[in-house]
């Protein structure tokens, strides 16, 4: 894939973004207790795939593998995707996904 990013690269850019970033999404956000990490990469999978952002696709198939998503799952969410989000969207994940999972 050619997205390619790390947090330091974030921090040198745009050092309070990359605080943002850290302290609030993955510090605050994530760690609330309303939802299982496990249901919060379904939705945020869901939601990048919707928008068509391949960088975070790429990033969010493999993490949602370490909360707790099945391949199946992965698979099912893209093609219920393409019915809400279209096809377009859903055939870029799937080819995606394809990629990642094939490292996996």
């Amino acid at each position: 894939m050619e997205f390619e990013f790390t947090r330091e690269e974030m921090k040198q850019a745009t050092p309070a973004l990359a605080e943002y970033n850290q302290n609030v999404l993955w510090d605050e956000m994530w760690e609330r207790p309303g939802l299982s990490k496990r249901d919060r990469s379904l939705i945020t999978l869901a939601y990048v795939i919707s928008v068509g952002r391949p960088g975070p696709i790429e990033f969010h198939i493999p993490f949602g593998l370490h909360n707790g998503l099945t391949k199946e799952e992965i698979s099912e969410v893209i093609t219920h995707m393409a019915f809400y989000a279209g096809f377009p969207a859903a055939s870029n994940a799937s080819i995606i996904a394809a990629d990642v999972l094939g490292e996996e």
